[in-house]
């Protein structure tokens, strides 16, 4: 019970944080949170909205703007959205109208599509306001239509509109395989837009653009939405609803999260996210969104218990200990939900929140175990082993 009250008092100190407006001194702090809502959107004939996966309700709205195909919150162009802030984001989802003549279904380079979101919301001084968007693309086509793609590609916001579509998907379709359905996906994406010579695997190459989608896939395979033993119903619900809702770069984390190195030979550093980051003398700071660890390693925690870093002759010791904790604490601040502090130690019980997240690249069966690293129990490939399952199934 007291672990529960430390996480939601902060919890609502950001709920009711109170910023500056501009009313002239009459409400000099307001409320960070908007409320009754409502999303809608036109766009151009040859698109139609299959849905929209987000924090948001249909308001059943049809029109000729509807597809057919739902996905999501579909068969409508508007929306109702109870509650919204500055990190709240939706995932749009569009089907292109198929031409029914040959003449038609050539896109020229000069035909352009838009897209229009309007939005109308009661701000926190009661005011009513709206908001419209207008964004214009081009199609594209021919032979060069593919280096066009690859420009306007968005790897990091691709990873997370994957992982809201196979957390959905896995919702509501029963015999759903979320493994399956990203693999068949990542080697559809690979072998239309890589590099690469039939049926040779070290020919194969990504553009930059495209580059770290395969280590997100790799990493959402492994995350708690696809993976949900080990967590209860409550707990894989609270995971999927925070993924709709919240902002590309904070999704990201929840996927992949990030790993910092805190030593003595040099500034704190972004890490591999890897077995192989673990030292003795080494403490990492891991940020999973849900989920913040300081782990010392093996050499550090026994400095710590023998107290080195309360003597005077050892204040350095007792900087680099403090400097990944008010990292932590930085991070516990400023996020919504307030995140979970876990302080452990090499070959500790709480270890295994650090470990679940690491790349396997050195397990129980490798043949030469990293020097001074840790090694993981578990039988999951590594990425290296992914990586070169993917280019052999590519380039078939």
């Amino acid at each position: 019970m007291p672990q529960n009250t430390c996480l939601i008092r902060p919890s609502d100190d950001n709920v009711y944080v109170a910023v500056e407006v501009e009313c002239n001194g009459a409400f000099p702090y307001v409320l960070v949170l908007i409320c009754s809502g409502i999303f809608e959107i036109n766009c151009s004939k040859d698109i139609k909205v299959q849905g929209i996966i987000g924090p948001c309700a249909s308001l059943g709205k049809k029109g000729q703007l509807s597809s057919d195909t739902v996905i999501g919150q579909g068969n409508t162009s508007a929306w109702k959205m109870c509650g919204m802030d500055k990190s709240t984001t939706l995932c749009l989802i569009f089907d292109i109208v198929k031409k029914e003549s040959p003449e038609l279904a050539v896109q020229h380079t000069s035909n352009q599509f838009y897209f229009q979101f309007l939005t109308c919301y009661q701000h926190t001084n009661g005011q009513m306001r709206a908001r419209a968007t207008t964004l214009s693309r081009r199609w594209v086509s021919g032979p060069g239509s593919i280096q066009d793609l690859i420009a306007g590609f968005d790897q990091e916001a691709a990873a997370v509109a994957m992982a809201r579509l196979v957390s959905f998907k896995m919702e509501v379709e029963a015999e759903f395989d979320p493994i399956r359905w990203l693999d068949k996906a990542l080697i559809h994406l690979c072998s239309r837009f890589g590099d690469y010579q039939k049926d040779s695997p070290s020919s194969f190459s990504l553009s930059p653009r495209l580059s770290i989608f395969p280590q997100f896939m790799f990493h959402l395979r492994r995350s708690q939405f696809v993976q949900v033993f080990n967590n209860s119903p409550d707990e894989t619900a609270y995971f999927r609803m925070i993924l709709n809702r919240e902002n590309v770069a904070n999704s990201i984390v929840m996927i992949q999260p990030s790993l910092i190195s805190y030593s003595f030979h040099s500034a704190p550093e972004p890490a591999l996210l890897d077995v192989a980051a673990i030292a003795g003398d080494r403490i990492l700071l891991l940020d999973s969104y849900f989920t913040v660890v300081v782990f010392h390693g093996a050499t550090i925690a026994q400095w710590r218990k023998a107290g080195y870093h309360s003597q005077q002759e050892h204040q350095a010791f007792a900087q680099l200990l403090r400097a990944p904790s008010d990292d932590a604490d930085s991070i516990v601040t400023q996020r919504f939900p307030v995140p979970r502090l876990v302080v452990c130690d090499q070959h500790g019980s709480q270890a295994r929140f650090l470990l679940a997240k690491l790349n396997p690249s050195a397990t129980y069966n490798t043949d030469a175990p990293l020097l001074g690293g840790d090694v993981l129990f578990t039988d999951d490939v590594s990425f290296e082993v992914f990586l070169d399952h993917l280019q052999r199934l590519t380039v078939q």
